[in-house]
């Protein structure tokens, strides 16, 4: 029975995916989870507008940088359970809310919503739907549109981290 609803959760959260992207006109749109104790995470969902896209889909669960804080400002204001940003273009955004190098090196996009996923002052995920080529005006449409999409997605994503993380643990 576990392994069902497991699998169903997995359909509904992988589901979401390209619809964000359909929806928001992005180019990708991936859901980082995360387990706030352990700080394992991974990315584990992820849909992209087409092949020239990378997908940053990771099947393992990893331990989170000692030093993410310090690397990315998002990560760190999704740590503190701060709102959602929206980055209109990296290039030219504020180095206090953006480290440009670093979402080059390790993104490659241009534009991006940094959606926070918390629940009980904890980050449990990280929603993201970015554009690649060139800036991006987010709508206020597209802010309620994520704000609400991400709502609806945070017990999903605490429930898909308990269950996962309990089949990795033995539980």
């Amino acid at each position: 029975m576990k392994a069902i609803l497991l699998e169903k959760l997995d359909q509904v959260l992988l589901a979401l995916m390209p619809e964000i992207v359909k929806s928001l006109e992005c180019d990708r749109c991936f859901l980082y989870v995360r387990d706030p104790q352990s700080r394992l995470g991974k990315a584990a969902f992820c849909y992209c507008r087409d092949s020239t896209i990378p997908d940053v889909t990771g099947s393992e669960w990893k331990p989170e940088s000692t030093s993410i804080e310090q690397q990315d400002p998002m990560f760190a204001a999704a740590l503190n359970c701060q709102p959602s940003i929206f980055v209109e273009d990296i290039e030219t955004a504020d180095a206090q809310v953006v480290n440009r190098l670093f979402e080059q090196q390790e993104f490659g996009h241009r534009a991006l919503i940094h959606a926070h996923l918390c629940h009980k002052n904890q980050l449990w995920g990280v929603l993201q739907p970015c554009v690649f080529s060139q800036p991006r005006i987010w709508s206020e449409s597209d802010r309620q549109f994520i704000t609400a999409i991400a709502h609806l997605a945070k017990p999903l994503v605490i429930e898909y981290v308990q269950r996962h993380l309990s089949l990795i643990k033995g539980n």
